[in-house]
């Protein structure tokens, strides 16, 4: 485990006498150079091009102390990884994916992509185990960043010393319970790394030995005195250091927050720099301009920032290079160790509470008897973490005697595992007509060791609807990511229903005639055996049972009926189901595709308040076909769907409806009613931004729509489908997807709306 040198305690730091392989002018040999690197984000990118100047000069480094990014970088170069390879890193890293506080939702279990449909899944609330409210510890995932430390410092796992590293090294974080500094000089590599970057209000917090980790630069952002105790007789301190933001920065509780950070790092960067002796010590500052600490997409800039920097002050660096014969000489001794990881001969879960990682081990390409591979282990990392349950997900390496020990070391979200979601649907046409839905998203997870799970929605204004489902497996997670499963679920909605004038093939519908208005109230139960395909999907199969009021409230006629009259159905029946579902993201995909088949048949009775009692047979067909391919800033998604029934309408409204915002831009939401209904869609998208603030990404876009509604299948003729069209601009918001545009039909109409939520 880490050595924690706790920085102004009572505890002592390594002694200042402490000697340093190589170097001490007290030994009467060369002075011990110690290379510092301060934090800053993106910025400190800029410390690799400082890193190759110094190797291609030949300058000697003997200890490296770094906070924040300036530790990952020492880090790494610590460990073993030069300059060129830090630099082609960086490059071919991607970075948004890298901090993606989600993994990529198509190789989520079908589960939490069901979840997606119904809310966004940006907003994410839990229950502390003491049952109070919790929000996520950081908006910011450090999964990734946490994946790339530990597959480039395995060459050193088995070095816990740090001073044993090819060169000594340092890393800085914050105590966030006592404010103090915390120097690791031992332990495990890739935390101590991780734990120096740890930006209050972006990344989660770490824990290390029960204490609670920020990061380094609140209080040591460039750690000059770390070096010096460590026995360093000259330093080369590279500042990179976000300057403070202007006035016009300060407006949001988001650019104050970053500003007190700044403040707070600022004020110990000046201490440290004060501290550097003109005439010892060399100060490499990179002028980064209005590079901000999260450009990481500009890292070939950063590092050529840095370079630029480290060539403006050769004539001083060159006094401390070292002779051709001395450099390769002192690398030769530096040469870190290749050991590879021997066979896996054991594998273990630790750090799990309530859930049961165990569940999840036959799913897992390591195992037992086989050669270590670290992308093996990699992937096995991110399909425990795309469960929803870890805060962290890692792994270590275990020299065993006999082989290697695998341990994935698991950290369960705080704040679960009673997640909510919160999420809006409004809509408007601007000519008096929408809806208000606020919606409530209840998730259990770990209900039972078995890994039951109870599911809740709940909805309040224009459509009220309330859904529960209790999901248990049988059985862990197959060798394929299968699981069998049976699902309860339970069903409470009432929604209104516009009934239109039916209007003919050449008929023009821009003058929707309302016929009638229908209140519907609905009570469904159903029992699904069912089967996950791993990541891409699942099937089920069940029985469904529905009891239905449809009352007329308005009519064109008489309009408002005293007695209003009224039908109830009852449904008893089988239904099938396959989902298959590979899109990146719900609203505004991007690539992938989504196909979903449904088949029900049974038996039902409808039951009017005056007329006759009739049962009838009924069947249902509800297909769903979805494709969508991006290149670079643009997008098309393409989409079909069908629907089509065999039963009679209660009061006259048949069973599905077309109309309304890409549902057939340009006529009336559910204008065009009917037991066959047929929508193809193709959207264009252009994404506007590529660093959103507070969504995912503004968008503009269009749509080409062709549907209709008819009778009854038998009725369908592709010759009479109509044209629909709209224009929008758009974004993926927190609570959900936000249009603002016109629709148009030739057949139709032209209006303006604005919706949030999905169409």
């Amino acid at each position: 485990m880490p050595c924690l040198l706790l920085i102004g305690t009572s505890r002592p730091a390594l002694a200042a006498d402490a000697t340093l392989p190589d170097c001490g002018l007290a030994r009467g040999l060369r002075p011990c150079i110690a290379l510092v690197l301060s934090g800053g984000g993106a910025r400190g990118l800029s410390h690799v091009g400082v890193i190759e100047v110094l190797e291609r000069e030949r300058i000697p480094v003997d200890l490296i102390a770094g906070t924040s990014m300036g530790a990952i970088i020492g880090g790494l170069h610590a460990s073993g990884l030069g300059a060129g390879r830090l630099e082609q890193l960086l490059q071919d890293l991607d970075w948004d994916a890298l901090f993606a506080n989600r993994l990529p939702r198509e190789s989520l279990p079908p589960r939490r992509k069901d979840e997606d449909q119904e809310i966004s899944p940006a907003i994410e609330i839990g229950l502390g185990r003491d049952g109070t409210p919790m929000l996520p510890l950081g908006p910011v995932s450090s999964r990734g960043l946490e994946l790339l430390l530990r597959r480039y410092v395995l060459p050193v796992r088995s070095v816990s010393d740090f001073d044993r590293l090819p060169i000594p090294f340092r890393a800085v974080a914050t105590d966030m319970e006592s404010g103090v500094a915390v120097v690791f000089d031992r332990g495990d590599l890739a935390q101590a790394l991780r734990a120096s970057m740890s930006v209050p209000g972006v990344f989660p917090p770490s824990e290390v030995q029960g204490r609670l980790l920020g990061d380094g630069g609140l209080v040591d952002n460039l750690p000059v005195e770390v070096a010096r105790r460590r026995g360093a007789d000259r330093v080369i301190a590279v500042n990179v250091g976000t300057p403070l933001a202007g006035r016009e920065s300060l407006g949001t509780v988001v650019g104050l927050t970053a500003q007190m950070i700044n403040i707070l790092t600022e004020q110990n960067v000046q201490r440290s720099l004060a501290s550097l002796r003109p005439d010892v010590d060399l100060l490499i500052a990179p002028a980064l301009g209005t590079l901000s600490s999260a450009d990481f997409g500009r890292s070939r800039e950063l590092i050529a920032r840095g370079r630029e920097a480290a060539h403006a002050l050769l004539p001083q660096l060159r006094k401390l290079a070292l002779t051709e014969d001395r450099w390769l000489a002192l690398q030769a001794r530096r040469q870190g160790p290749t050991r590879p990881a021997a066979p896996i001969i054991s594998l273990r879960f630790e750090g799990a509470d309530v859930s049961q990682p165990q569940q999840q081990a036959a799913a897992l390409a390591s195992r037992p008897g086989q050669a270590f591979d670290v992308n093996q282990v990699e992937a096995d990392t991110r399909t425990l973490s795309a469960t929803g349950d870890y805060l962290h997900a890692d792994y270590r390496l275990e020299d065993l005697p006999a082989g290697t020990g695998l341990v994935f070391s698991l950290v369960e979200k705080p704040w679960g595992p009673d997640y909510f979601r919160l999420g809006l649907e409004m809509a408007s046409d601007f000519a008096g007509r929408g809806d208000f839905n606020l919606k409530l998203g209840h998730n259990r997870h770990w209900l039972s060791s078995s890994g039951t799970e109870w599911r809740n929605r709940a909805q309040i204004g224009s459509v009220p609807r309330w859904f529960s489902e209790l999901y248990q497996p049988l059985g862990g997670v197959t060798s394929s990511g299968a699981q069998v499963f049976v699902a309860l679920q339970g069903e409470l909605e009432r929604r209104r229903l516009d009934v239109y004038q039916a209007i003919g093939p050449e008929q023009d519908g821009a003058d929707a005639v309302l016929q009638a208005r229908h209140a519907r109230s609905a009570a469904r139960l159903g029992l699904d055996l069912g089967r996950t395909l791993g990541a891409l999907g699942e099937v089920r199969i069940g029985l469904s049972s529905l009891r239905e009021l449809t009352v007329a409230e308005l009519t064109r006629d008489a309009g408002p009926i005293g007695s209003p009259s009224s039908e109830r159905t009852r449904e008893r029946g089988l239904r099938a189901a396959v989902l298959i579902d590979q899109l990146d993201h719900v609203s505004f995909p991007r690539s992938g595709h989504r196909l979903r088949l449904m088949v029900e048949a049974g038996r039902r009775r409808l039951m009017p308040d005056a007329g006759t009692v009739r049962d009838e047979d009924y069947r249902r067909l509800e297909a769903d076909a979805q494709r969508v391919l991006s290149r670079a800033a643009h997008t098309l998604d393409a989409g079909l769907r069908w629907r089509q029934a065999s039963q009679s309408a209660p009061l006259g409204r048949q069973a599905y409806a077309l109309g309304g915002f890409h549902n057939l831009s340009g006529y009336a939401v559910d204008q065009l009613d009917g037991n066959a209904t047929l929508l193809a869609r193709l959207t264009w998208t252009l994404r506007l931004n590529t660093q959103p603030v507070l969504t995912r990404g503004f968008f503009a876009g269009a749509t080409l729509e062709a549907g209709n509604a008819w009778r009854d299948a038998a009725a369908a003729d592709l010759r009479t489908l109509r044209p629909g069209s709209s224009l929008f601009l758009g974004a993926d918001t927190g609570l959900g997807p936000l249009y603002f545009g016109t629709t148009w039909a030739p057949q139709g109409s032209l209006g303006l709306f604005l919706r949030l939520g999905r169409p």
